[in-house]
């Protein structure tokens, strides 16, 4: 079997076009950062495939490959940063130009090499290779035409399938490499539905570290389809949402999303380092009801969040951030951990070769805890139940959000009712940890079609929680 670092070094200085050799990028590498405390060459070579569907035809298909390289010094708090499309021993020369100004006349002293690798977390395979091209076409018609038939209501479609396939290699000054190969694909469908001139949308949508055939056999996109289905009619039958203070259960599974953007951004080490964080200075304090735990795993096989290393080559792991409510730990990349006195996370993430990495999440959930989801809705006599969520907002220094639900029903002596329609949720992160009162059994995963977004990078995440009560939380509703 080839390993990752075999398969790089071929993608990367054995290939037509290129004439970077591997000797040359490690003494050129090694040259640059030679005064530097920190840094490294990361190289990646990225291809992804995408094909649509709107109103049974194919509006549009695309496949782009990428292969360039991203050379960074680290001098303290400073950090130089250069990238090319262009694998040539001249671009890397002109890069490494640039970054060492950064380090020069610098005597810091330099970090510790990352430790070994996991085990591998996912295929090594590219998906754009185990299904035809025609064969994801065919199968979107295929979805375009199971929709109709399920229900006469059904007035538009909307599919797609998308998969990319990314190799990295990561070599240090002191000489060491390490690589991995990443598969991800994802599907969405999304339904359109019309009754006596109301129209509605469902969409469901899947994905993670493996091949196609895990969401494109029937089963699965059947599944998907009944899923989309299911919520366009929900909200056909929805009224307006409420407004006012209000206890409110949120779903388990993808609703932990809220948990991702409210809290999970204010626990990266670079918003605590500087102070900019709503967390920052509580290390150790109680900032959430007990029975309150949240992790960011990034070794769980197979999904969309996790890495067998992150972008500067650090193994992944699973970081408790909130024990029993108890602040108890930051997502570190190797800068700010650094700084901070802190060992890295395996949270340092770029969005491509052109990208600097900085502190991100991977897999963000909240564990279960020991309360049935029945127990907890009966615990209601008036709030609102939010199962998905749609766009939300949030502000990382004082912790303020606004997300909306695209699902959500109210609760009515401890009865799941009417569905509603246009309610949002208005909080503050910190203060709604402490206004957790009831933790459900039923942790669950979301599908797998996260993207996070953070100073103009988005990269693939996950999140996960149980069902959950919060004492009370400002609902924004249309209801007059």
């Amino acid at each position: 079997m080839t390993s990752a670092l075999e398969a790089t070094d071929a993608l990367f200085f054995a290939r037509e076009g290129v004439t970077l050799g591997r000797d040359a990028a490690e003494r050129m590498t090694a040259r640059a950062l030679s005064e530097s405390d920190d840094g490294e060459l990361y190289l990646e070579y990225r291809e992804s495939e995408s094909i649509s569907l709107d109103d049974g035809r194919i509006r549009a298909a695309g496949f782009d490959t990428t292969l360039g390289f991203g050379l960074r010094a680290v001098a303290g708090e400073a950090a130089g940063y250069a990238h090319s499309g262009e694998l040539t021993e001249d671009a890397l020369a002109r890069a490494a130009a640039t970054v060492s100004a950064v380090a020069s006349g610098h005597s810091g002293t330099v970090a510790e090499a990352p430790p070994g690798r996991n085990d591998r977390l996912y295929s090594a395979a590219s998906p754009l290779s185990g299904m035809p091209f025609a064969r994801r076409t065919g199968l979107l018609a295929e979805v375009d035409a199971y929709a109709r038939a399920r229900d006469p209501r059904v007035v538009q479609v909307m599919a797609s399938i998308s998969g990319e396939f990314q190799a990295v290699q990561i070599i240090r000054a002191d000489g060491g490499r390490v690589a991995d190969l990443r598969p991800l694909i994802r599907m969405n469908v999304a339904v359109v539905v019309e009754k006596d001139g109301r129209r509605e949308t469902g969409s469901f949508g899947s994905g993670g570290r493996f091949g196609f055939e895990r969401i494109t056999d029937e089963a699965s996109w059947k599944a998907a389809v009944d899923e989309a289905l299911r919520q366009a009619l929900v909200n056909l039958d929805s009224r307006p949402a409420p407004a006012g203070e209000m206890p409110v259960v949120l779903g388990n599974g993808w609703p932990g999303i809220l948990l991702h953007e409210a809290i999970g951004h204010g626990l990266e080490g670079d918003f605590n380092r500087k102070g900019t964080s709503a967390f920052a200075g509580l290390m150790g304090s109680r900032i959430a009801s007990p029975g309150v735990t949240v992790v960011d795993d990034g070794t769980i096989p197979d999904r969309r969040g996790s890495l067998t290393i992150d972008d500067e080559g650090t193994p992944t792991g699973r970081t408790t951030l909130i024990e029993d409510g108890i602040l108890t730990g930051f997502l570190q990349d190797r800068l700010n951990a650094r700084l901070m006195g802190v060992r890295p996370t395996g949270n340092g993430r770029r969005q491509s070769y052109a990208h600097a990495p900085m502190p991100r999440m991977t897999n963000t959930i909240m564990l279960a805890g020991d309360r049935a989801p029945e127990e907890i809705i009966r615990s209601v006599k008036r709030g609102l139940y939010a199962v998905n969520f749609g766009g939300g907002q949030v502000d990382i220094t004082s912790g303020k959000f606004v997300f909306s639900a695209s699902e959500a029903y109210l609760i009515e002596d401890g009865k799941i009712t009417t569905p509603v329609k246009g309610a949002t949720l208005i909080g503050n992160g910190p203060d709604a940890l402490t206004k957790v009162e009831m933790v459900g059994n039923d942790m669950a995963l979301d599908p797998g079609v996260g993207t996070c977004g953070k100073n103009g990078q988005g990269v693939p995440v996950g999140v996960g929680q149980p069902t959950l009560k919060l004492s009370g939380l400002t609902v924004g509703g249309t209801a007059g």
